[in-house]
């Protein structure tokens, strides 16, 4: 497995070996004892995740708070989307700074989302397949999250925002200052 630090600190790419063969594929999504001898973390996942949604949904962008908070270990299984991580940690030296990636079947690549961050996403094909492993349990009440068209992060989610379907829970996130002063 190839893991490569962005310039966010504690966020990873990984890439894993695929072995391959005239009967399909094999690899490894996620080997423990490698993650931390390669990136000095230890992470104890408690909960698997998963969504299917059609081109244009967009989830995000969102975090929980506090003692609550999750890292997560995000992956595409079937189509494509673009992954969006926000530095919100207070005393980052890229805090309100933003990474995007695009996820696929096809580049098998993986991304670690540590603590502190805003996550989101957007499908980029029909009946995409996204997966998710956190470190800690989704508590509804420590939810939080900003408004993905933010003016202030400026993210560009690559698809034009009439094609952009989120849910009326989204629709309602804060900005990116309230977020700030909250």
């Amino acid at each position: 497995m190839r893991v490569t630090e962005i310039f966010l600190k504690g966020c990873f790419i990984t890439e894993p070996k695929v072995f391959g063969d005239k009967r399909g594929n094999f690899f490894e999504i996620f080997n423990k004892k490698i993650f931390k001898d390669k990136t000095g973390l230890e992470i104890d996942f408690v909960q698997d995740n998963q969504s299917t949604s059609q081109r244009g949904v967009l989830r995000g962008l969102h975090m929980q708070k506090g003692i609550l908070s999750q890292a997560k270990f995000v992956r595409v299984i079937k189509g494509s989307v673009l992954d969006i991580v926000v530095d919100v940690r207070k005393d980052s030296s890229t805090y309100g700074e933003h990474f995007s990636i695009e996820l696929s079947e096809d580049n098998n690549k993986q991304l670690f989302v540590p603590r502190g961050f805003l996550h989101g996403f957007v499908t980029l094909e029909d009946h995409t397949i996204f997966s998710y492993k956190c470190d800690n349990y989704y508590q509804p009440d420590a939810e939080e999250g900003v408004i993905f068209n933010d003016k202030d992060l400026g993210i560009d989610w690559n698809l034009k925002e009439e094609e952009i379907v989120v849910s009326e829970k989204d629709e309602k996130l804060m900005s990116f200052k309230d977020f700030i002063s909250n």
